[in-house]
């Protein structure tokens, strides 16, 4: 074989290697630049994304078993505008029982069986007011990291004192007319008592979770939860005892759900 017969088959041999090894740095170069991409579409703050189109929805209704302890009327004498704010006088709303036992402001959510997956919190914050002397919601849920909004709504001071143990407790006063103060709880913790050291007989509830698979049960009993991952789950419901107490009642059920699934799950609590 000649020199110059020998010099064109090596550099055939040579532009072959040289298309292979271009063709596979093109091909791990779309591999990064998908990887990179699936990154920036990662939810911010969480590692799943809730999936309404197909998951399930978990509903039912909560009922008092028995009667409850008397909601009792309270006194606002020590301050006029508590007082002028209700003229036909004010009733604690601890224990809010409906037709046929139907029990409101019981915190129904997903205790177990979301194998440690978190969720990125809502953009959007979650309200609490002061109004007429008392808290609106009396109730609510709240995901780990999503921003807590206080309103005053009175013209008069109040004070939030959250009675938080895992998360850190806070107390700040509140003047009329000022800027909503906002808040952030970084540690899954149900339930969390808030109540105001201005008026005693003021005070709520929040239930935080790093996930978004909770509800609050309304005048009608009922409950609904949306885009449930196909799973087996606990699901757990909470009601208050006394006023300003952390205690409260709970029961648990077990469910299993698939993909668009829909099922059913009543609870029944009795009252202490």
């Amino acid at each position: 074989m000649n020199t110059t017969t020998l010099l064109g088959k090596l550099s055939i041999l040579l532009s072959l290697l040289l298309v292979v090894v271009l063709i596979s740095c093109g091909g791990k170069k779309k591999d990064e630049d998908e990887e990179t991409e699936g990154d920036k579409t990662a939810p911010a703050g969480g590692t799943a994304t809730v999936d309404m189109a197909n998951g399930a929805t978990i509903m039912g209704m909560v009922k008092a078993d028995g009667a409850a302890p008397a909601n009792k009327a309270i006194k606002m004498e020590a301050d006029p505008v508590c007082k002028a704010a209700h003229p036909s006088g004010a009733m604690e709303d601890h224990w809010m029982i409906g037709d046929g036992g139907a029990l409101e402001n019981t915190f129904v959510y997903i205790k177990d069986g979301l194998g440690g997956k978190s969720y990125a919190a809502p953009g959007s914050p979650v309200t609490l007011n002061q109004k007429g002397c008392q808290y609106e919601p009396h109730i609510f849920g709240i995901m780990v990291g999503q921003t807590l909004s206080i309103k005053n709504s009175d013209n008069t001071l109040h004070n939030i004192h959250a009675h938080g143990d895992k998360n850190d407790q806070f107390n700040e006063g509140q003047q009329p007319g000022s800027a909503d103060k906002e808040r952030k709880l970084d540690k899954p913790e149900v339930m969390i008592p808030i109540k105001c050291d201005v008026h005693g007989w003021m005070n709520c509830y929040a239930g935080v979770l790093n996930h978004p698979f909770f509800a609050v049960t309304g005048k009608d009993g009922k409950y609904e939860i949306k885009g449930v991952p196909a799973g087996d789950y606990t699901v757990s419901a909470w009601h208050e005892t006394l006023a300003g107490t952390e205690a409260g009642i709970t029961a648990d059920q077990k469910v299993t759900v698939a993909a668009k699934d829909s099922k059913t799950v009543d609870f029944t609590l009795k009252p202490q």
